[in-house]
């Protein structure tokens, strides 16, 4: 027997629920297991900063490599599990080689979802950016005056189409829903975000889908529309959602549904097998979400830490999100699923909006574009589960503030 815990992803999730463990003077043994060929490291200021080539990529690592050591971890890079067999507690890793455990944590994530072979999607200029590799290769196609296709309007396809506009490319975006932003966002937070991208110059199609990419010699040069045009593209950025890694849970006999099924104390169906982030589906609110944001990452992470060195607190998730894109800071609070009504409030400051969220009449959400006042008080309201009074969200001149007590 082993009381060793080995975490499956060495993402932001992965990484948080070691550090906290030792935050927490846990000392059990920590095998932290990493597909990629470099130490954890920040995800969100690779599509940004780092794309643009304003931080450089040892700062986005969560710490110094000598940390793993210091603190008794055991940082597996280029490697991964192909099997979990719970029975005997143990995983089987792709070198052939066998961790026992005690408590193993899934933090495997997502993956973007790609555009099929059949349409393209093997072609090269085609990509999703996910990790430092996708960032890697896109630096590389990203050079003033190229053409780019972003096949999706969500935030993902919206932050890259940013960021090429940043760097002199023509910008296509392409939707085949009604607007950008329609699974995630408000029409009000759309049609705001939708004028600052064209103040930039993108190029945005909505109702418009992708029939096929056209390639010559392998890699991409065009793109046929449903709307039956053909535009001459360099290259492709597809940004239609991700899925999570939930293949090896599933194969060993764990609870899936839309992610690995978790409680509120982030245990799987097997009582030894713990998940955070991307990859699970939590319970909330009397249903079930999955939360794809850094903050539920680390905070899911560290609440299942605490699980594992002996408390006994359920994880009560205070959803927060964010994106920028160009000089704007979309900052969101709560969660929007299933609101049937929407109040719009301007800033206090030129180009500061507000849009707020309510189900059956009680505040869930805010989109608070380039208003960080909108956006605290928003949070708190949600913390707090306060109720503000519209006819004061609904005044421009009206003090929110006064919405705190």
């Amino acid at each position: 027997m082993t009381d060793r815990l080995v975490i499956i992803g060495a993402g932001q999730a992965g990484f948080a629920l070691a550090a906290k463990l030792r935050a927490l003077k846990d000392t059990r043994p920590i095998t932290l297991i990493g597909a990629e060929d470099v130490a954890p490291y920040q995800r969100p200021p690779l599509s940004k900063k780092y794309l643009l080539g304003e931080m450089a990529f040892d700062r986005l690592l969560f710490r110094a490599e000598h940390w793993y050591a210091d603190n008794d971890v055991d940082l597996r890079l280029s490697t991964w599990a192909e099997q979990i067999k719970p029975d005997s507690k143990q995983v089987l890793l792709q070198d052939g080689s066998v961790l026992d455990y005690g408590t193993l944590a899934l933090a495997t994530g997502s993956t973007p979802r790609r555009l099929p072979a059949a349409i393209g999607g093997d072609l090269e200029g085609v990509y999703v950016a996910r990790d430092k590799r996708d960032a890697d290769l896109l630096a590389d196609e990203m050079r003033p005056g190229r053409r780019v296709l972003i096949i999706g309007g969500g935030y993902i396809g919206l932050e890259a189409a940013a960021v090429a506009r940043h760097r002199g490319l023509e910008v296509t975006v392409i939707e085949m829903a009604d607007r950008i932003l329609q699974r995630v966002a408000a029409k009000e937070t759309a049609d705001i975000m939708r004028v600052i991208h064209e103040a930039h110059d993108v190029v945005i199609r909505e109702k418009t889908g992708l029939k096929h990419l056209i390639g010559k010699d392998g890699r991409v040069t065009g793109a046929a529309l449903s709307d039956g045009s053909v535009i001459d593209i360099d290259f492709a950025v597809v940004g239609i959602g991700v899925a999570p890694n939930d293949q090896l849970a599933k194969e060993a006999g764990l609870e899936v549904a839309n992610g690995i099924v978790v409680d509120e104390f982030a245990r799987t169906s097997d009582p030894a097998i713990f998940a955070a982030g991307d990859c699970a589906e939590l319970p909330w609110q009397g249903g079930r979400i999955r939360l794809e944001s850094v903050q539920n990452a680390v905070d899911q992470a560290e609440a299942a830490a605490a699980v594992i060195a002996g408390g006994n607190e359920p994880y009560d998730p205070k959803p927060w999100f964010w994106s920028d894109q160009y000089d704007v800071k979309l900052q969101i609070a709560g969660f929007n699923l299933g609101y049937d009504e929407t109040l719009l409030r301007s800033g206090a400051r030129e180009g500061a909006h507000s849009v707020w969220y309510f189900r059956e009449g009680r505040l869930i959400a805010v989109d608070a574009i380039n208003d960080a006042k909108a956006y605290v008080t928003g949070k708190k309201l949600l913390e707090s589960g306060t109720n503000p009074d519209k006819s004061i969200l609904a005044d421009p001149s009206a003090d929110l503030k006064s919405l705190l007590g």
